[in-house]
């Protein structure tokens, strides 16, 4: 007899749980909305993420607040994410390096694939080749031909071991059969101060972070790795342009995550507005003042775009015999 009313409860409850959860979903939001930023005040991804949070609020009539979470290379905001009630109350704000974490982190506290959920990637940024202006190369083609006769003799810079700036170094040095060796330095601007220096000949770094010292001669830059034109360079030519395969094209992105977990019709309604306010006027203008090309991708396309990132630098750091840490 217990084990029937025990029964009976149980199908009772299989019935009532994904109803109460979605008539939580129904009336979302009903409550403040954290996004969290896995780096420290001030770096490039808080002005767009305290920009569409401003949109948010104003969208959703509730507060939404952007809550800077430093730590382990931005493992420790995203492990708060990760971890955090599947509710769409907690939102991650993150950038292409998330991807780089599955194969160059050790030791993990999630599984990106399986514990965060893509939700909108809203821009997209190119990275800039630059040399030091005494290379002779002018183009790329050049300094490809300029380094194959030299080669193991070129330093490339980045701004870490397992940097943007060092994957996609490495990459180019796979494609195009270049011996180069990499220099890693604590940041971008030390990667910088040592291209200006001559201690590094090569860098790829962001077009907002160079295009200054390329145009005033300290640095020479060659070409930009988004598939087109940097609108705020648009006279330098895409890598493809300068004769490199299609699969060259990189380009770091902005995008939002929820836990995995969280129920459709909250990942639908906060995706959808994620969208709505990339997609206005007024704030494609203004990312384009920021250097970013904006780039409105929902769930299942900003997926893709991540599970390919990920093999794309799983691939790179197995081929460059890069050691994980």
């Amino acid at each position: 007899m217990i084990g029937r009313i025990v029964l009976a409860l149980l199908v009772q409850l299989a019935v009532l749980l994904p109803a109460a959860a979605q008539g939580s979903a129904d009336g979302f939001p009903r409550q403040l909305i954290k996004i969290i930023v896995p780096y420290p005040p001030g770096g490039s991804t808080d002005p767009v993420a305290r920009t569409v949070a401003e949109e948010l609020r104003a969208r959703f009539n509730q507060p939404v607040i952007v809550e800077n979470r430093p730590g382990a290379a931005g493992s420790i905001g995203t492990d708060a994410v990760a971890k955090a009630d599947p509710d769409g109350y907690t939102v991650l704000f993150h950038t292409s390096v998330i991807t780089v974490d599955p194969s160059f982190k050790k030791h993990l506290p999630y599984n990106v694939s399986k514990d965060l959920r893509p939700l909108a990637q809203v821009a997209i940024g190119p990275y800039l080749l630059v040399t030091h202006p005494s290379l002779p190369a002018k183009t790329v083609a050049e300094f490809i031909a300029y380094a194959r006769a030299n080669p193991g003799k070129l330093n490339f810079g980045s701004a870490g071991q397992g940097s943007s700036g060092h994957l996609i170094g490495e990459l180019f040095g796979l494609q195009t059969g270049i011996d180069m060796v990499h220099v890693p330095f604590r940041g971008g601007g030390p990667s910088i101060q040592a291209l200006m220096g001559n201690e590094v000949q090569l860098l790829f770094d962001t077009v907002t972070a160079s295009r200054a010292l390329a145009e005033g001669g300290q640095i020479k830059a060659l070409a930009v790795t988004s598939p087109e034109r940097s609108p705020l360079m648009p006279e330098m030519p895409t890598m493809r342009e300068s004769g490199m395969s299609q699969g060259f094209e990189q380009v770091y992105w902005l995008g939002f995550f929820v836990p995995a977990a969280t129920p459709e019709l909250i990942v639908t309604k906060l995706s959808d507005a994620i969208i709505d306010i990339v997609k206005q006027p007024k704030i494609q203008d203004w990312m384009k003042l920021q250097g970013l090309v904006p780039r409105a991708l929902g769930p299942a396309a900003f997926k893709t775009v991540v599970e390919r990132d990920i093999e794309t630098w799983r691939t790179v750091i197995r081929d460059a015999k890069i050691e994980a840490q």
